[in-house]
C-alpha cells in the first residue's frame, strides 16, 4: 500500500489559543477531531488527506503524519528503531534533501540538536547502506521535513507534510513592522463570528493581514492555492495530478465576488503600500478599499459588520507611555461613528485595553509567538444598550 493511502495519527499544530477555531474547521472538511491540545489538534487520515488540510486549513501552522511511535531511553535507542523499522525508501530518495527538528524531554539528552543528528544518521546510513548514497541535509524546510516528539522514554516521529509552516502563504512580499501572523489572523476573524457576508473595516491595517485574510475568507478561496511547495510533494510516491484535481476543485468551490466591502486604513503611507502589494500578490487587491488616514477618519460603511483592529501595544512597537490615549481614543470612535457594528480589538496589554472604555462580550485569549494577547470584542448599539434591545 502506498504511503499516500496509509491512514495514521496526525497532528495539526497552530497558535496558543486557536485550537477549538482550528477544531471546527477540521471539522467541516469531514475530518475525525480525536484530541483538542493546547496549540494543536489531533485527527486521524491519510497523506492523502493531508493534503487537502495543508490547502484548506486557515489556522494550522503545521499538519505532521506520524510515521512512528516507539520506546527509546536514549539517542542510540532512537537511531537503531529508526534505521531498522521504517521504511526510508517510501519517504525520501537518496537524491532528496532532509530537515529535522525535534521536541526533547529526556534525561540523557543534553542537546537537543543531538536528537537531531541521531535520526540524521539513521537515515543516511538506511540509504548509504542500500543504495550507495544518501540525501543531503540541512536546515532549509523545503525537502522532506521531519519532527521527533521525544519524552522520557515515549518517542513519536512525524513527516511534517507542510513543510515550511502554512503561515508561510506565499502573499507576504512586503511584512511591515511586528506583522500579525496570517493563521492568527484568519482565529482572529473566525473567532469574531464574522458572517463572511457583511463589511468589514480594518482600521491601523499595517501589512494587511487581517483585510486580506477576510478577503480569502469571503471568497472561500483555499489559504494554500498560492504556494508551489509542501513536505509531501517530496514523497518518493507523489502525484502531481493528485493535487492538481484538489487545486482544480478548489478553485471551482471559490466565489466570483464580494457582496460586501472591505476597508483597509493605516496612517503610515509605507505601511499601505505594502499591505496593497501584498493583496496583489494574494489576487484580492480589487476587493479591499486602502486609504491612508489616521484611524478615526476610517469610513464606516452603512450596513453593519466587524470592525477589527490590531494596534501596537507596547511590547515590539509603540512606546506604552504615550499608547493609553491611543486606546482611549479606539473606545471613542467606537462608540461615535461604529454603531450597528461589532468592534474588535486584538492587543497583547490588558492595561491599554482598560482605556478602551466599553463593555465586552467576548474576550479570547491568544498567544503572539510568546506574548499572550487578547481578542475583545464589542457591542456598538445605536443609542443605548437598553433601547437597542427595545428595537
Amino acid at each position: 500500500m502506498s504511503i499516500f493511502n496509509r491512514k495514521s495519527e496526525v497532528l495539526i499544530t497552530c497558535p496558543r489559543g486557536a485550537a477549538p477555531i482550528l477544531a471546527e474547521e477540521i471539522k467541516q472538511l469531514n475530518f475525525p477531531v480525536k484530541h483538542e491540545l493546547t496549540a494543536a489538534v489531533e485527527t486521524f487520515t491519510t497523506i492523502a488527506g493531508c493534503m487537502r488540510l495543508n490547502l484548506h486549513l486557515r489556522t494550522a501552522q503545521r499538519v505532521q503524519f506520524q510515521l512512528a511511535s516507539f520506546k527509546a531511553y536514549t539517542a542510540d535507542d532512537v537511531y537503531k528503531y529508526i534505521r531498522e523499522y521504517i521504511d526510508w525508501d517510501e519517504i525520501i530518495t537518496p537524491d532528496g534533501y532532509l530537515s529535522i527538528s525535534s521536541f526533547v524531554q529526556n534525561d540523557s539528552i543534553r542537546d537537543t540538536r543531538y536528537a537531531n543528528v541521531r535520526v540524521k544518521d539513521a537515515i543516511c546510513d538506511f540509504m548509504r547502506d542500500k543504495h550507495g548514497r544518501r540525501p543531503d541535509s540541512g536546515p532549509e524546510q523545503t525537502g522532506t521535513v521531519l519532527f521527533l516528539h521525544w519524552v522520557q522514554n515515549r518517542c513519536k516521529l512525524y513527516l511534517d507534510t507542510s513543510g515550511e509552516p502554512l503561515n508561510r502563504r506565499g502573499y507576504r512580499k512586503l511584512p511591515w513592522a511586528a506583522p500579525m501572523s496570517e493563521p492568527l489572523g484568519a482565529a482572529a476573524l473566525l473567532a469574531s463570528g464574522w458572517d463572511r457576508k457583511s463589511n468589514v473595516v480594518n482600521p491601523m491595517c499595517g501589512s494587511g493581514t487581517l483585510a486580506i485574510e477576510a478577503a480569502l475568507l469571503g471568497l472561500n478561496s483555499a489559504p494554500g492555492l498560492m504556494r508551489d511547495n509542501y513536505g509531501f510533494m517530496h514523497l518518493p510516491d507523489f502525484e502531481q495530478g493528485r493535487w492538481d484535481n484538489l487545486l482544480d476543485e478548489a478553485e471551482a468551490n471559490e466565489l466570483g465576488g464580494l457582496d460586501f466591502r472591505i476597508i483597509a486604513t493605516d496612517q503610515s503611507k509605507e505601511a499601505v503600500e505594502a499591505a496593497k502589494k501584498n493583496a496583489i500578490a494574494a489576487g484580492v487587491d480589487r476587493y479591499i478599499e486602502f486609504d491612508v488616514c489616521d484611524f478615526r477618519k476610517t469610513e464606516i460603511p452603512d450596513g453593519g459588520g466587524i470592525v477589527i483592529m490590531n494596534p501596537e501595544y507596547g511590547e515590539r512597537l509603540g512606546d506604552v507611555r504615550f499608547l493609553g490615549d491611543v486606546y482611549k481614543g479606539i473606545g471613542d470612535f467606537f462608540k461615535q461613528k461604529c454603531q450597528g457594528y461589532d468592534g474588535f480589538i486584538f492587543t497583547g496589554n490588558m492595561d491599554l485595553a482598560k482605556q478602551v472604555g466599553l463593555r465586552t462580550f467576548k474576550r479570547l485569549t491568544f498567544f503572539s509567538a510568546k506574548i499572550e494577547c487578547k481578542l475583545f470584542g464589542y457591542k456598538l448599539y445605536s443609542g443605548s444598550k437598553k433601547a437597542s434591545k427595545q428595537n
